[in-house]
């Protein structure tokens, strides 16, 4: 570590650092209000925030939105507040007008996650497509997954734990009537499973929305530390 003037630890929901940092920054989800002292360790994370941002602000409830502002005040007072917009963008949002399409959603978020859309479902519908079921059409594992998760009646989870799965997924796409599919993994699916329907992918990016921004916070934390 004494090579390194800054140590950075990219962590999920299900960990948290091993040390302890001088600087927090957790994510928190309007679209999934309360998650955040539902589930450990996600709870954990978020009262040790020093910096929490509400990411997705463009596309949630404004009212979830000020819900969630309200709770991070009673639960973690201390912590600094962004704003954050998640940007979601396609190659050509007119090519899906009118479209049958089949979005396929990042694994984890639709099933134990608990969403029922992603980043492909909100710009499918966004961009005057319309969402098809993939779920009669689903083979072996994503049968049983459609099974074990029944909020899921637009998308599809892109399942790839194993060898088994990923051809389960590659059948159940093929045999999906749709005129494209929208791809919302954060992968490019298209390099692990063959598609013979045309394809697109919607991608995201933090945008910020408000004051502080996250700039502003990382610049301040490294200027009072004499790094900048």
């Amino acid at each position: 570590m004494a090579a390194a003037d800054v140590v950075v630890w990219d962590g999920g929901n299900n960990d948290w650092p091993f040390y302890r940092s001088d600087l927090e920054i957790v994510a928190v989800d309007p679209h999934r209000l309360g998650d955040e002292t539902s589930y450990f360790p996600g709870e954990t994370n978020f009262l040790r925030a020093d910096v929490v941002a509400i990411a997705k602000v463009d596309t949630a409830d404004p009212a979830k939105v000020t819900e969630l502002e309200e709770r991070i005040a009673k639960v973690n007072p201390k912590a600094t507040v962004l704003q954050l917009a998640s940007a979601i963008t396609v190659s050509d949002p007119e090519r899906l007008r009118g479209m049958r399409v089949l979005a396929i959603e990042d694994g984890p978020t639709v099933t134990h996650g608990g969403m029922r859309y992603g980043a492909a479902a909100i710009a499918a519908e966004k961009y005057g497509a319309t969402l098809v079921d993939a779920s009669p059409y689903a083979v072996g594992s994503l049968r049983d997954t459609y099974e074990a998760y029944p909020h899921m009646t637009k998308v599809l989870p892109a399942m790839g734990y194993s060898a088994e799965q990923l051809a389960d997924l590659e059948a159940t796409v093929a045999a999906t009537p749709c005129d494209l599919v929208l791809v919302g993994t954060p992968i490019d699916l298209t390099r692990l499973i063959d598609v013979p329907q045309p394809t697109m992918r919607a991608t995201y990016a933090i945008e910020d929305t408000g004051s502080p921004t996250l700039d502003d916070v990382l610049e301040d934390f490294l200027r009072e530390r004499g790094l900048i």
